[in-house]
């Protein structure tokens, strides 16, 4: 029997006085181009905590997670994907519609008061496609199977019996053996069936496919106006990870009508969706956008890629740039029949979110893709704030990123959840009450199920007020209080 692999170790948890704090970069102020002051260079970026209503509004649930968060003081705090279309999709929040908008200036209103007005509040705007349930075996070859002359002649090739009438024909592949389903099956097909339809910015043989184009820029738009209206600081596009506009940046894009194949055409409907939404908001007010550098998929976007695109991004005037990895489905694990492909479950999800036990450890593990993008973007002549993160954790490793150069700001997901307060701690001088993260993705565990997102390390302590912050489950879901 294979022993487990040890865990990477912390990077020294060797935490500043408050005179060193005060001292710090990572605690020193910064404009962005918008005018936006930032008090410090510490960032929370966006997290999903599944607490929103089914129709994607606030919640008191919504209001207590980022109440939580923003009494760390956190310079900049980010708002979970907020999606600018009216597509099904859970309990997550929405910019689709004016009736989002009283919800979120409470929640705007929320923040500010618990963070003393010191925290800026972006909220993440993204567009996705239809993602289906992976399907019972029989189901799919009899509702969404439509065979034709080729798989007929296919399953000629096998020897087996061919029926000349549809539902025979279904019938007889059902029986199939995987490997000969694979014969008879065009390969998207079999991706379907084994895994669930998933639509693709190149499938422009589908009209709302293919009016992505005409429909996002002003989709996007309307959301950024909204998300003005509410009280935000800004909005952070969301270019990343599995979602549309991060489809049409990758070399997987080979749509033939502008908007693929070569980079120019890739990067061509995010350009125009920042575009759009410049013009809807203003020059004073903060858009900046996340994007990956490194899509880690064969096929993909590599480093060099994203230096490019970053490049084009911050010529087109964006006010940040956020840098992300992998969370893509093309090599996410098979689904269980009834549940949904998720993107965090390959190779690209554990790059996106690396534990202690995948090997070097996640600490810093992304920082060199920043670094490589924020030299891109100075020698093209630009100065762009870029975001870094990844197994950001402690005082020491995150002063020394600034101090190289490798970003000009830090963002931290899972520490912050494991300890909202811990910016505010490190600022007080009081970095050994620090409850450090232990990246062992419990919490991306309750995301992939779409359950209440918490932390392992306190979501069985006992509630800081009522009963409303109890999970279905019974697992609380905020985070211990700390008297400062």
């Amino acid at each position: 029997m294979n022993a487990p692999k040890p865990r990477a170790a912390h990077p020294p948890g060797e935490w500043p006085s408050a005179e060193v704090a005060a001292r710090s970069l990572l605690f020193s102020p910064l404009r962005l181009r918008s005018g936006l002051q930032l008090l410090g260079r510490t960032w929370v970026p966006a997290m999903v905590p599944w607490r929103a209503s089914e129709e994607g509004h606030v919640t008191p649930e919504v209001l207590a997670w980022y109440e939580r968060l923003a009494r760390g003081r956190p310079a900049v705090l980010v708002i979970e994907a907020t999606g600018v279309r009216a597509v099904r999709s859970g309990p997550l929040l929405r910019l689709h519609d004016d009736a989002f908008i009283p919800g979120l200036h409470t929640l705007v209103e929320t923040v500010r008061r618990a963070s003393g007005g010191e925290t800026r509040l972006l909220v993440q705007i993204i567009d996705f496609l239809a993602v289906r349930r992976r399907p019972e075996r029989s189901v799919w070859f009899r509702r969404f199977f439509q065979p034709t002359t080729e798989h007929r002649a296919a399953l000629a090739t096998l020897g087996q019996c061919v029926p000349a009438e549809d539902t025979a024909f279904r019938e007889a592949c059902i029986a199939l053996s995987e490997d000969e389903e694979a014969v008879v099956l065009h390969p998207r097909e079999l991706e379907d069936l084994r895994f669930g339809a998933r639509e693709r910015v190149s499938d422009t043989h589908l009209d709302h496919i293919a009016a992505l184009p005409q429909v996002l820029p002003p989709a996007f738009a309307a959301a950024a106006v909204r998300a003005r209206t509410a009280g935000f600081d800004g909005v952070e596009l969301h270019y990343a990870h599995a979602y549309t506009l991060a489809s049409f940046l990758s070399r997987m894009n080979n749509r033939a009508d502008g908007y693929g194949g070569s980079l120019e055409g890739r990067v061509r409907l995010p350009l125009e969706v920042f575009a759009a939404v410049r013009r809807a908001v203003g020059d004073d007010w903060t858009v900046g956008a996340r994007f990956l550098g490194d899509e880690v998929i064969v096929g993909g976007n590599r480093i060099d890629d994203a230096c490019n695109i970053a490049v084009k991004l911050a010529q087109a005037g964006l006010d940040f740039i956020s840098i992300s990895k992998g969370g893509k489905f093309d090599d996410a694990r098979q689904p269980r029949v009834g549940e949904s492909v998720y993107p965090y479950t390959g190779q690209s999800g554990h790059e996106c979110m690396p534990t202690t036990r995948i090997e070097g450890g996640p600490f810093s593990r992304n920082v060199p893709l920043a670094a490589a993008v924020r030299l891109a973007v100075r020698q093209a002549g630009y100065a762009t704030p870029v975001v870094g993160a990844g197994g950001l954790c402690a005082f020491g490793q995150m002063e020394g990123i600034l101090e190289r150069g490798e970003a000009d700001l830090v963002a931290a997901a899972r520490q912050s959840l494991a300890d909202p307060d811990w910016w505010l701690k490190l600022r007080l001088g009081r970095g050994n009450e620090v409850r450090r993260c232990t990246y062992t993705n419990y919490c991306e565990g309750l995301d992939q199920r779409h359950k209440m997102v918490t932390c392992k390390l306190w979501d069985r302590h006992a509630p800081e007020d009522s009963a409303t912050q109890i999970s279905p489950d019974g697992r609380t879901l905020i985070a211990p209080a700390w008297t400062v």
